[in-house]
């Protein structure tokens, strides 16, 4: 159950949410069927850099080799202009026929009618064979299919053994929320004691994310299909008042926090574990450096024995604009960039572990990534279907979750004035 694996220093690239959407406009896409003899141009965009606009160019050469008949015209920007050019064209009805996709617009722009059904076209241009239930199912809102995955992540518990072994304390063994928060308090204590200023954990009530995995554990979902709270003010108060001792021992490094925002104290070697996604690990030991070469991984505490409170969560989508004149070649376009055994090679882990298991057999894995896919697959008695796709605003809401932690943390909110702000916020966001 609490197996855990070390992930060693290895190139790899993250994702993370941003921008809200502020006007967008509706269409359709059509067409009479895929002609293999007509010339077909196709635009294509993505967040990245250089050495991702190489990849993509190398899987664009190998696509038109099966495909001469298209053409590829693609581009692409950082994360937070990415979005902003999307804004832009979804105002002016213009988005390009095939798009990498994050997960937490993926609603928004669904329900606004600017996204293609990939519904029709799963099993036919999109094979399917090699693509598991719950990851087709992880494109699922607003009644139809509106992305397919690239690579998928977990969360998991991450610790720095260097750090453990210095500071003199045993790693976390596995266990309740209850038997981590007094592993934090011990272990805070002892780096104390033996001169050095380094704390078992953050406040791991500031995440949003473990507030999910507890509702979770008991059956519950955050929100509902249609994007409604499926948890109460009194869920929320418990789940907030499990930090409340520990945060009146000080044994959370509240205040050093602040200091080194927005990188973390796992990622500056003040705290010895963290939560988080599992493709984290290479941006951790980026930001750690030389000193710290590796990295272990175990699953995250338990609320319920035998509760599927996990789930694999996308890095990246692709998606097609409704607006595409030629919806069956940007279909069959997602596909290779998804399924290909040529897209396995010549991405390995670049957009995450590869969602497709013709792709993930045919990408060559680095120790790092090697190990994240053991870890994935050690915890697959956990793994429940996915949530559904994120509320609009939920970038927002996330953010207030964490402004709020911080602020129990430094005890300038109660529990119960932090859970009335959240709800505040929740009603304005939802309204």
């Amino acid at each position: 159950m609490f197996r855990k694996t070390t992930l060693f220093a290895a190139a790899a690239v993250t994702v993370a949410g941003g921008l809200v959407l502020t006007s967008c406009s509706s269409g359709s896409g059509g067409g009479d069927g895929f002609d293999p003899e007509e010339e077909i141009t196709l635009t294509f965009t993505f967040w990245g850099n250089d050495v991702r606009a190489d990849l993509y160019d190398q899987a664009f050469d190998a696509f038109t080799e099966e495909y001469p008949n298209i053409t590829i015209n693609s581009s692409f920007l950082d994360f937070p202009a990415y979005w902003e050019k999307r804004q832009t064209e979804a105002a002016g009805g213009g988005l390009p026929d095939v798009m990498q996709f994050d997960y937490s617009y993926l609603r928004q722009y669904a329900e606004n009618g600017l996204l293609l059904d990939l519904a029709p076209y799963v099993g036919e241009e999109i094979d399917d064979s090699a693509l598991s239930e719950e990851i087709l199912a992880i494109g699922e809102v607003a009644d139809g299919n509106y992305g397919i995955t690239t690579s998928t992540n977990a969360w998991g518990l991450f610790s720095n053994p260097k750090l453990l072994d210095e500071v003199g304390v045993q790693d976390f063994a596995g266990g309740t929320y209850e038997e981590y928060t007094q592993w934090i308090a011990d272990a805070t204590a002892t780096a104390h004691e033996n001169g050095r200023e380094v704390w078992g954990a953050s406040d791991w009530t500031g995440r949003i994310q473990l507030f999910e995995l507890q509702q979770r554990a008991m059956g519950e979902d955050l929100f509902t299909e249609d994007g409604e709270p499926n948890f109460t003010e009194d869920d929320l108060r418990a789940f907030w008042e499990q930090g409340s001792a520990i945060r009146e021992e000080g044994a959370f490094p509240s205040a050093k926090a602040e200091e080194v925002y927005p990188l973390g104290g796992f990622d500056t070697a003040q705290v010895l574990s963290e939560g988080t996604w599992d493709n984290f690990g290479a941006g951790y030991l980026g930001n750690l450096g030389g000193d710290y070469t590796e990295l272990t991984l175990q699953a995250p505490p338990i609320v319920e024995e035998g509760a599927q409170d996990l789930y694999l969560k996308p890095s990246m989508l692709h998606s097609v604009a409704a607006t595409t004149e030629h919806p069956e070649a940007s279909a069959l376009l997602v596909d290779f960039l998804v399924n290909s055994p040529e897209s396995g090679e010549i991405f390995g882990t670049n957009r995450g572990l590869p969602a497709s298991e013709t792709a993930l057999e045919a990408a060559e894995l680095d120790e790092l990534s090697q190990q994240v896919r053991d870890y994935e697959a050690s915890i697959a008695d956990r793994l429940g279907d996915a949530p559904p796709v994120p509320i609009v605003g939920y970038g927002t809401l996330e953010e207030k979750f964490r402004q709020l932690g911080q602020e129990l943390g430094y005890g300038t909110v109660t529990v119960d004035e932090a859970v009335d702000q959240f709800f505040s916020e929740m009603d304005v966001i939802l309204n």
